[in-house]
């Protein structure tokens, strides 16, 4: 059975589904039967709401249409308020984020910021496009400061749990930190964000190790055992500072995460021929020099 038919036949009255069809309505406000046939397309909840605001094809609701307006109008009107507190022309600044920030009870360093940014396709730090803005609370399902910060509760849970997600907010965050006109991060500024970053991927699960199967799809990967953990972050933290270098590169940025999802705590199993960046074979040499077998 494909995976569509199956998300179709999903039982009716069960009381997963009705939990589902529940939360649904309370966050778009969509009629019941509405809700059912969302449901039993995309199975989740998260997932189906996603859909309600980017699929129109599933229902013809009549209300639907005036619903995604009246969204829009409560987001531009927020937009234009956090705009207003800076000098960026037509997007909110960095003044701006701050102040959405201390609304919405966060710390401007917290983690879950990078699940926002991405999500609403932030070009940089502190900077938010109308269309960006907009889009993006509204595919989460939400259009007030109220719903945002009741929406990071799912982010933070999402970002330290889920590795694809995980993996999708990580690897944007590579562009969003990249200085204008410069190909790598520095070294600081990389250090910085997987600081932010791994941390919450170890404390989660979403770093849990995977034994690689070459003949598998990533998501039929087994569970390996013990991985990657806070101690290995200091480890590559201070291998940076001793190795020096003028910054980060794409492809070590991107490598690196796959590489920590697939070592072993000791490095025992690190495979030197596989198509590694030159700097993770380095400092694996360098970790087991380093005490990385007493971790």
């Amino acid at each position: 059975m494909s995976q569509s038919k199956a998300r179709s036949s999903k039982t009716k009255n069960t009381p997963e589904f009705n939990a589902a069809v529940a939360q649904f309505t309370s966050v778009t406000n969509a009629s019941q039967k509405d809700a059912i046939k969302y449901i039993q397309k995309y199975g989740k909840a998260e997932v189906a709401i996603n859909a309600y605001y980017n699929d129109p094809d599933v229902v013809s609701s009549s209300g639907k249409g005036s619903n995604i307006s009246g969204m829009n109008q409560k987001l531009n009107t927020l937009f234009d308020k956090y705009k207003a507190l800076g000098d960026d022309g037509e997007n909110i600044s960095i003044e701006g984020t701050l102040k959405l920030c201390e609304d919405l009870a966060v710390d401007p360093e917290d983690v879950v910021l990078l699940a926002v940014a991405f999500e609403l396709k932030a070009p940089g730090v502190g900077e938010f496009t109308r269309e960006g803005w907009r889009d993006g609370w509204r595919s989460l399902g939400v259009d007030s400061v109220t719903g945002m910060k009741n929406s990071l509760t799912r982010l933070r849970r999402n970002l330290s749990s889920d590795f694809t997600y995980f993996k999708k907010v990580y690897l944007f965050t590579f562009e969003f930190a990249r200085s204008e006109g410069q190909r790598s991060l520095a070294v600081e500024t990389a250090q910085a964000f997987w600081g932010l970053l791994l941390p919450q991927a170890v404390e989660g699960g979403a770093l849990a190790r995977i034994e690689i199967d070459e003949d598998e799809e990533d998501e039929n990967m087994a569970q390996g055992g013990p991985g990657w953990s806070d101690q290995h972050t200091q480890l590559w933290f201070d291998f940076l500072n001793e190795k020096g270098g003028k910054g980060v590169s794409k492809d070590t940025w991107n490598m690196f995460v796959s590489f920590a999802r697939s070592i072993d705590p000791k490095f025992k199993t690190y495979d030197p021929e596989a198509a590694w960046p030159s700097v993770i074979d380095d400092f694996v040499e360098w970790a087991r020099e380093h005490g990385v077998q007493d971790l």
